[in-house]
Parts: C-alpha cells; structure tokens; sequence
C-alpha cells in the first residue's frame, strides 16, 4: 500500500536529517542533506529554506525534486516526489520551523550558521517506500486518545474555573506523564501573557508574565499556532536569563515587580499550544521536559484538542458565573484586627501593590486589591461581589472584558503563597470574603513614586 504523509510523521521531525535530490536547468543533478522538514498538511510538506545554494538554485529553475526521509527509531526510508509552490517567509508556518529550526542548530552546534531564510511549500505528489530491513517500532509510551478522553472527562466535569486549571494540569501528569506544565492566560490588553496555575516547579510563578512573542510561549500566542521545540536551545529561552544578566549589571531595582516565571533550568523539549474559543486567543499551554525529542506531532495533536476543550470551558463557567451571582446582604460588622499594622502600598502608574516591603501583584489584580482593601479600611465591609467588581470603575476592566474570575483566582493564590495577612476565599457563588488578621494602612503613591528597595518577588 501506498503510505499515508500524516503516517509517516515521525520522519520528518529532523531527527535523521533528509536527503534531497534536484536538477539544474540543463540536468545536472545535485544531492543534499537538509536541515528541517515540517509537516503542514496530507498534501504538502516545507523545507527549510536557509542558503542560496545548489539545492536553492535548482528548485528556482526546476520546482521538481526528490526527498529521502528515515524513521527515527525503525530506519525505514521513504522516498517523496516533490513539486516546489512558494516560499513563506512570515507568519504561524515560518515561526514554527525557525524555533525548531534553533533546537536543531543548538543540538548540532550551529547556531551560528544555521538561520531560517524562508519556509518552502512543496506539494508531495507520491510516497514510496524504499526496500530494506527495519528495526521494529518501540512500544508506545501510552494511548494519546485514551489519555485525551481521560483529561477529557475531568475538563467536562469541572463546575469552578479555579478546579478547571487545576484538574487539567494534574491531567497532564496522570494520563500523559507530563510533569512540567503551566497555564497561561492572555490579558485584557492582549499584550501580554500571565501565570494562572503550573504543575512540577519549585515555585509556582502565579502571576508572573510574558510579553506576546518572547520564547515559545509568546510566539505561539502572537501566531495563534503550536510552537514545538525537541532541543534545548538559547534563543527561545525565557526571562530567567536575561533577569540573571540585569541583576548582574545592577537593573535590579527595574525588575522589582517581576515574578520569575516557572520553567526547567535543562529544559529541552517545549511545546506551546494556544487555548482559543470563539474565534479568539484566551491562552496558552505549555510543556517542556527534560528529555530531548519528548513531545512529537501526536503529542501535539492531542494537546491542541484538549487546549480547545478548556478555552470552551473556561468561557462557559465565566458565563456561567456571571448568570448565577448572588445579590448581597448586609453583613454584621467584623471583628477588629489585632498586632502590628501592615502598610499597604499602592502604585497608581501600574497598579502595582506591596504589603510593606514585599510585592505582591500588579495590574489588573493590583487594581482589585487595592479596591477591596480601600472599602475594607474605610467603611469595615468585608463581603463583595463580582458583579460589583466587573462595574466598578477604580478597577478600569478592559473593554473587551478582562476575566474577572481568572484575576480573582491569581490574587487569591498570590495571597496564599506569600502567606499574606489579608485573605480572600469564595462565600457563594460571585461572591468574595476577605479577612485581615493585622490592621491595614493604606498608602496611594502618585505617578512616579519610588517603590521599596527590597521588594520580595
């Protein structure tokens, strides 16, 4: 039987590098080894399109060409009959092969030669296979679709976007024994990206930030596609570094509202999957491992469905939510607070928040908070609502709504894991009780105002 493209996957993941085959105008053959091949769709492959060279020149004067490709672990060989059509030089393709591209050129130790040129579209016209012993394949790591339905089924049962993330993360680990994961959602601004859960670090990293096309991560929100890496590479690593270098030349003091984001220090294999729904971006899921090569395009096959399943989710339980808000009743005035009084400070230029000389959140989150604490300090209430919050203008949601909930749920981890003496817990459904155990002092700083020196992330 004639083979399948999408069957034959694994050959092109750059593991065993291809060879190629091509004509000048007058004949003259030429045969190359090529760097990447990427799978697009049952129809057509893209090929790395990195030096004007030989191959370059031929495709340009005669668009047919002939690839051999190997699996990587049974060394079975198919040869694919190719006719150029384009060549890509932006966009979700392009920006798929230039970051695997950098894995490959790091493992290989060619960053400084290998550079993506342009993404070249051919259409596979025949796939044969070529005759020859084969190693049989290793057994599957797990069934991806059992694991899948598994998630699945959690996802389906969860009734509080809080348990959503939560149960999707120890999905992750449970059925496909990913044990480095985190969730990111897209802000009001859709600018930037911000840490709502995570799953196997040593510090969470709630509420730290990425910008939109910084690493893995931010490319695959920008470009609305799955970003794959199976090779640790320097160029599409994260913030740490380059925080570790403006520490080291003294910029500390700009750095003072950064949460160090979550992620393996030997990080090798990523992967980044946009969570969309409704036709629009919410966030990303992420995966890395250790281990080179972990994720393949079955992988991501399954965590693009699943990332469609919890952005689905995550937009019926906000609506959900909205719907079934409890009106509030009046509340007996709380008990006093006793012990030293915290000193909470508000910056106005980024709402950035700190409970004495320890940073606790910003932005969106910060304007919440400091919202909630100014009605707490100044008339003694102590329950709220989200239908409130969503209308209250000293918090400035975005016009096209913030996720309320989502910020609700990173103040209150930000709170529990800084073991802050100011608590927020749900008493209801849209409803928020927050707690002081020590007496509050506000302080609002204009725009401008020097923040804490030692500022605790």
């Amino acid at each position: 039987m004639t083979p399948r493209l999408d069957a034959i996957r694994e050959c092109l993941e750059g593991a065993v590098p291809g060879i190629m085959a091509t004509c000048a105008a007058d004949g003259t053959p030429n045969v190359a080894y090529l760097s990447q091949t990427e799978y697009v769709d049952g129809q057509h492959i893209a090929l790395s399109y990195q030096f004007f060279n030989t191959t370059r020149r031929n495709i340009l004067a005669n668009p047919e060409a002939r690839l051999i490709v190997t699996h990587p672990h049974t060394g079975e060989r198919f040869r694919l009959r190719l006719r150029y059509l384009r060549t890509e030089t932006a966009g979700p393709l392009f920006e798929r092969m230039k970051a695997k591209l950098a894995g490959i050129a790091s493992h290989t130790g060619m960053s400084g030669v290998f550079r993506l040129l342009g993404s070249d579209i051919y259409r596979v016209s025949a796939i044969e296979r070529i005759p020859g012993a084969a190693l049989a394949p290793p057994p599957p790591r797990a069934s991806l679709l059992a694991a899948l339905r598994a998630v699945s089924a959690r996802i389906a049962g969860c009734r509080e976007l809080d348990l959503l993330f939560s149960d999707t993360l120890d999905g992750l680990e449970a059925q496909f024994d990913i044990r480095h994961a985190m969730v990111l959602l897209l802000d009001g601004a859709g600018t930037r990206l911000y840490t709502i859960a995570s799953r196997g670090y040593e510090a969470s990293g709630v509420g730290s930030e990425i910008p939109l096309g910084q690493g893995v991560i931010g490319v695959a929100a920008r470009e609305g596609t799955p970003i794959r890496i199976g090779y640790a590479t320097l160029e599409y690593a994260y913030g740490r570094a380059i925080r570790a270098a403006a520490e080291a030349n003294g910029l500390a003091a700009a750095l003072e509202t950064e949460i160090p984001l979550p992620g393996l220090a030997d990080s090798a294999s990523q992967l980044a999957v946009p969570i969309r729904a409704a036709g629009r971006l919410l966030g990303v899921l992420y995966v890395e491992s250790p281990h080179n090569l972990r994720f393949g395009y079955d992988d991501e096959d399954a965590l693009v469905a699943l990332a469609g399943q919890l952005g689905a989710t995550m937009l019926s339980l906000q609506q959900a939510s909205e719907l079934q808000e409890e009106v509030l009743v009046p509340e007996p005035p709380p008990q006093p607070s006793e012990g030293r009084p915290v000193l909470v400070r508000h910056y106005a230029e980024d709402d950035s928040v700190f409970l004495d000389d320890d940073y606790l959140i910003k932005g969106v989150a910060g304007s919440i908070f400091w919202a909630l604490v100014r009605d707490h300090v100044e008339s003694g209430r102590s329950t709220f609502s989200n239908r409130e919050l969503r209308l209250d203008p000293r918090i400035r949601l975005p016009d096209l709504s913030d996720n309320l909930e989502a910020r609700l749920i990173l103040l209150r981890r930000r709170l529990n894991e800084r073991q802050a003496c100011v608590r927020l817990e749900k008493a209801g459904r849209g409803r928020l009780l927050l707690t002081a155990s020590r007496p509050l002092t506000l302080v609002e700083v204009g725009q401008g105002g020097a923040r804490p020196d030692s500022a605790c992330c």
